[in-house]
C-alpha cells in the first residue's frame, strides 16, 4: 500500500550518539577528501616548479658547455659529442627521457637512437620556450608524434629549456622526469597534513563534548517530561473514562434498567385487564428502553472497558469488537496469547486505545466490508495491525497521521510515542493498514 508514513519515535542515547558519530565520520571524510585533492595539487605545481629548476641547473652545467656550432644542424656531431654526458650524467632515476630540437624541429639528439635524424613539428610549449626564451614544464602522457617510439609508461613530467651554441644558435632542450615525484611529494604532505587534521578534529571533539552532552540531557529531559506529561494525561484520561462509565452505569443504566421493568410490569398489568393495544404501546416503549440500555453499556465498554484490568488485552479488544457487531463490516480479531503476556499494563492500555481508535475510523469513514485486527509476537516487537478493504485515507491524512495534524491520528499517535512505540499507517484505494510496533 502507498503512501506510508510513521509517527517519530523518540529519541535515545544510541541514535543520538550514532548520529554524532556519523557526523563526525562525514566531517572527517569531506575534510581528508579535500585535503587530497588540494595536496595533489599543490604536489603537482611543486613537482612541476621542482623538475623546471633541476632543468635549468642541467642545461646551464652540462648540456650548454658541451654543445658546438656544428652541432646546430648536424645529429651525428649532436650524438658524438653529447652522448656521453646525457647517458652518464643527465639520464638517471628521475630523468628518464631526454631530446635536443633545433628551432626547425629536426631532432638532433635523443636517448631513443631511433628519433635522432627525424624532423617533428614543435608544439605550442616547445615554440614558447624559444620565442621568448624560459623554461616551459607540464605534465604529459606521450601521446605525440615524436613519442611513437618511446617506451616509458604512464604520465611524465616534461621541461622545455632553451640552451645556446657558442655562436648564439638557439637549440632546445628536453627532459622527461618520472611523475613518482608528484606522488612521492603528495604523500609527504598528506603526512604532514594528517597529524594536524586529526589533531585539530580531536581539539573540536573535546570542545565540543560539554556542549553535545548539554544538548543531549535537555533533550533527554525534554523528552522525559513530554512522556511523563502524556502518561498523566493518558492517567487523567483512562480516570475520567472510569469515574464517568461508573457514574453513567451506577445513574442512568440503573435507572433505564428500572424503568424497563416498571413498563414490563405494566404491559402485563394492560394484558391481564384485556387492554391489548395499551399493553402493544406498553410492549414497544419497554423494548426502546432495553434497547437504550444495551446501546448505554456498549458505550460504558468503549468509554472504560472494564475487561482490560480484569479478563487482560484479549478480553477487552473482543468486547470492542462486540461494541461494533452492529456495523456493516464483518470485523476478524486475531490474538496471539504470547504477545498478549509480553505487554505490561501500561502498553496493554495503549495498545487498546489504538485498537480502538483504529476500528472506530474504519467503521465510521472507510466503508469498509471487512476489517482485520491482528495481534502478534515478533522477535523484537509486539505488533497490533489493523487494517480494512475500504476505500483509503487521503494522501494529505496519511501526511497529517505522522505529523499528528488530525486529532484522532495525533491521539494515536501520542499515545504510540508515551510507550515507546512505532506507529505507521499505509493507505490506498483498497484500503488502510495501521501498524503499531510495541517493543518487548
Amino acid at each position: 500500500m502507498s503512501p506510508q508514513a510513521s509517527a517519530p519515535r523518540p529519541a535515545s542515547v544510541r541514535r543520538i550518539l550514532t548520529q554524532v558519530a556519523a557526523s563526525v565520520a562525514l566531517a572527517f571524510t569531506v575534510v581528508a577528501a579535500s585535503g587530497i585533492l588540494m595536496f595533489q595539487q599543490i604536489a603537482k605545481q611543486e613537482a612541476v616548479h621542482r623538475v623546471a629548476e633541476v632543468t635549468d641547473v642541467l642545461a646551464e652545467s652540462l648540456v650548454q658547455p658541451a654543445l658546438t656550432d656544428a652541432m646546430a644542424n648536424d645529429p651525428a656531431a649532436a650524438t658524438a659529442g653529447l652522448d656521453s654526458v646525457m647517458r652518464n650524467q643527465i639520464l638517471t632515476t628521475q630523468v628518464v627521457r631526454v631530446k635536443l630540437w633545433n628551432p626547425q624541429g629536426l631532432v638532433l639528439y635523443s636517448d631513443e637512437r631511433r628519433l635522432i635524424g627525424q624532423r617533428f613539428a614543435l608544439d605550442a610549449d616547445a615554440r614558447d620556450a624559444l620565442t621568448a626564451p624560459r623554461t616551459q614544464a607540464g605534465i604529459t602522457d606521450l601521446d605525440r608524434p615524436e613519442n611513437g617510439l618511446e617506451s616509458a609508461p604512464g604520465k611524465l613530467l616534461e621541461v622545455y629549456r632553451p640552451v645556446w651554441t657558442p655562436n648564439g644558435q638557439p637549440l632546445l632542450f628536453e627532459a622527461y622526469f618520472r611523475y613518482d615525484l608528484v606522488s612521492q611529494r603528495s604523500d609527504e604532505l598528506w603526512r604532514g597534513f594528517s597529524g594536524v587534521m586529526l589533531s585539530t578534529l580531536a581539539a573540536v571533539l573535546v570542545l565540543l563534548a560539554p556542549l553535545l552532552w548539554l544538548f543531549y540531557r535537555r533533550a533527554r529531559s525534554a523528552q522525559l517530561q513530554r512522556e511523563q506529561l502524556m502518561r498523566r494525561a493518558l492517567d487523567a484520561s483512562t480516570e475520567e473514562r472510569r469515574r464517568i462509565a461508573a457514574t453513567l452505569h451506577d445513574g442512568v443504566v440503573q435507572q433505564l434498567a428500572g424503568a424497563a421493568f416498571l413498563v414490563g410490569s405494566e404491559v402485563e398489568r394492560a394484558n391481564t385487564q384485556g387492554e391489548q393495544a395499551r399493553a402493544e404501546r406498553l410492549a414497544e416503549a419497554a423494548a426502546s428502553v432495553r434497547d437504550g440500555v444495551a446501546g448505554m453499556r456498549s458505550l460504558l465498554v468503549d468509554i472504560y472497558p472494564p475487561s482490560l484490568t480484569v479478563g487482560g488485552l484479549a478480553a477487552a479488544l473482543a468486547d470492542l469488537v462486540r461494541t461494533q457487531s452492529g456495523s456493516a463490516a464483518r470485523i476478524h480479531l486475531e490474538v496471539d496469547p504470547a504477545a498478549e503476556a509480553a505487554l505490561d499494563a501500561e502498553q496493554q492500555q495503549a495498545v487498546f486505545r489504538v485498537a480502538q481508535e483504529c476500528l472506530r475510523n474504519a467503521v465510521r469513514h472507510a466503508g469498509a466490508g471487512n476489517i482485520w485486527i491482528e495481534l502478534s509476537q515478533q522477535p523484537k516487537d509486539v505488533r497490533l495491525e489493523v487494517a480494512d478493504d475500504g476505500r483509503g485515507l487521503e494522501p494529505e491524512r496519511v501526511e497529517q497521521a505522522a505529523a499528528g495534524g488530525h486529532l484522532g491520528l495525533r491521539l494515536i499517535t501520542d499515545v504510540a510515542v508515551a510507550a515507546g512505540a512505532r506507529l505507521s499507517v499505509a493507505s490506498s484505494s483498497t484500503g488502510t493498514r495501521f501498524r503499531l510496533e510495541v517493543p518487548r
